[in-house]
């Protein structure tokens, strides 16, 4: 039977530190309750070593209508709650395939690397929505395992869940997992032309495509072939769902 223990990889024990270690911590969470206060993503804080949150932000959309220190006081029996009963397993997976790709890394990189995927909450109500989490270590021991880790969540512009990938920062590759497959492939980052941008740029402003090409000294249809080349690009319907995946993967 599945249990919190399950999502504490061996690979990943982190216990008895010292106090250098724990000198690198004083203060942190200032800067990460400042952010908070800045964005309409939900934030959290795993720590391995204790093996539950730290710290929970109080941005409604990860919460499933509980309060974040009920949050931070469940810790991971909070998944077990309002994680429908098929993406916790899809959890437990990627716990698994995730600690084996960063046992791989040099110690050195791991702290570099972003683990994102999507995943479904429930609300106390039982409307399930689909997220994206975004998972980067904070802190290493000094053995190299993830002490602690921040977790950024946002409404997911995805159709189902899954879609994991690893990447570096300032390293134009991501890995994929495929789940059917179970293997990880590498692909290149997409990247945007500058007009692609300015047009995603000026669409998050509210300008229509008429006003988006009397901005930028273009014809309408221009503007049009632009945005048919994001959508494509993005493998998105419409333009809320490219200015959503290009925000959320720091396109623009």
């Amino acid at each position: 039977m599945t249990d919190v223990n399950d999502f504490f990889s061996l690979r990943n024990t982190v216990n008895n530190l010292s106090d250098d270690e724990l000198k690198k911590t004083a203060n942190y969470l200032e800067p990460v309750k400042a952010f908070a206060r800045t964005t309409y993503k939900s934030i959290y804080i795993i720590d391995y070593e204790k093996k539950g949150f730290e710290y929970v932000s109080e941005n409604p959309l990860f919460l499933c209508g509980e309060t974040a220190e009920e949050v931070k006081e469940m810790g991971y029996a909070f998944y077990f709650k309002y994680v429908i009963k098929e993406d916790l397993d899809l959890l437990l997976k990627i716990n698994t395939v995730g600690f084996d790709f960063y046992e791989k890394i040099p110690v050195e990189e791991r702290i570099y690397h972003t683990i994102s995927y999507d995943f479904h909450l429930k609300n106390k109500e039982g409307k399930t929505f689909l997220i994206n989490q975004k998972l980067t270590p904070m802190f290493l021991n000094n053995k190299g395992k993830i002490w602690k880790a921040i977790c950024i969540i946002s409404l997911s512009n995805e159709q189902k869940s899954g879609n994991i990938k690893i990447y570096k920062k300032g390293d134009n590759k991501i890995f994929k997992y495929d789940l059917e497959g179970d293997f990880w492939k590498a692909t290149e980052k997409i990247k945007l032309s500058n007009r692609e941008k300015e047009v995603l740029h000026f669409s998050i402003r509210g300008y229509t495509i008429g006003e988006i090409a009397e901005t930028i000294f273009v014809s309408p249809d221009t503007v049009k072939f632009h945005r048919r080349n994001l959508f494509r690009k993005l493998e998105v319907a419409n333009i809320s769902e490219a200015i959503s995946f290009a925000t959320n993967n720091k396109l623009i």
